[in-house]
């Protein structure tokens, strides 16, 4: 927005008319002109004021809902919402961006068929001794390493492991969204670990630093796990952040 508060719907521009709205609305709450606990303006009175349609106002409200910035209550009216630090969400952008980016190359260290031991198995959801593909990667930025990662999946006989290595769990295709029509949903899970010995040597790290491990198990449409793996990244290659509340655009 350049600094500058939208005050008017624009009928030229681009954006449909309700993200104009929540946009401006967005502004009002960020700016401090409505401070947690105030009423906004009613449906009709932002019809009015900005020459929009019943279902406009309501699409726009429902965003900033989306967005945690205000509360409805039938009969009473909207509401700013304080912030809420217990409602803060983290997300992958900065891992996303980086594993798509052009410098980026992916090293298969290992790509084998072993028995799945207790602990794979029940990841998996399948019988121990069960075959599974295992595959080690490093993956380098610029040429540098950047993460270290093990993963375990589901052995398909008529899938060759090259293929299945380039797959539905191929890591471009995961974290852009292409590639990845056999998963359905996903849980990730983010602790503190260290770099062991096998992981310094790939991380170029030593043993012993601080780091992430960002550990995933996916499922495809049946809810059954396809794979189950986890990355390695020392804490000073990957920076996590969010925002809570409205923040005035610079």
């Amino acid at each position: 927005m350049d600094g500058k508060a939208p005050v008017s719907i624009d009928r030229k521009s681009y954006l449909p008319a309700y993200a104009q709205l929540t946009n401006i609305l967005r502004h009002r709450i960020a700016s401090g002109e409505f401070r947690p606990g105030d009423r906004l303006p009613s449906e009709s009175e932002l019809c009015s004021r900005y020459g929009v349609s019943p279902m406009t106002v309501r699409r726009a409200i429902n965003l900033l809902v989306d967005q945690g910035l205000v509360d409805t209550v039938q009969g009473l009216g909207t509401f700013a919402k304080p912030v809420e630090l217990g409602a803060a969400t983290f997300d992958l952008e900065e891992l996303q961006a980086t594993l798509s980016g052009d410098r980026v190359t992916v090293k298969v260290l290992e790509a084998s068929i072993r028995s799945a031991d207790d602990r794979v198995a029940r990841k998996l959801a399948i019988g121990e001794g069960q075959r599974v593909v295992y595959i080690r990667r490093q993956i380098l930025r610029r040429g540098q390493p950047f993460l270290y990662h093990r993963e375990y999946m589901i052995y398909d006989p008529a899938r060759p492991i090259v293929e299945t290595e380039l797959g539905v769990t191929s890591l471009r295709g995961l974290f852009s969204g292409e590639g990845g029509a056999s998963v359905k949903w996903g849980e990730l899970v983010i602790d503190a670990t260290v770099v062991n010995e096998r992981e310094s040597r790939f991380l170029d790290a030593p043993v012993g630093t601080a780091a992430f491990q960002l550990e995933h198990v996916f499922y495809d449409f049946e809810d059954r796990p396809l794979s189950w793996g986890w990355f390695i990244c020392p804490n000073d290659r990957l920076h996590i952040a969010t925002t809570v509340g409205a923040k005035e655009e610079a």
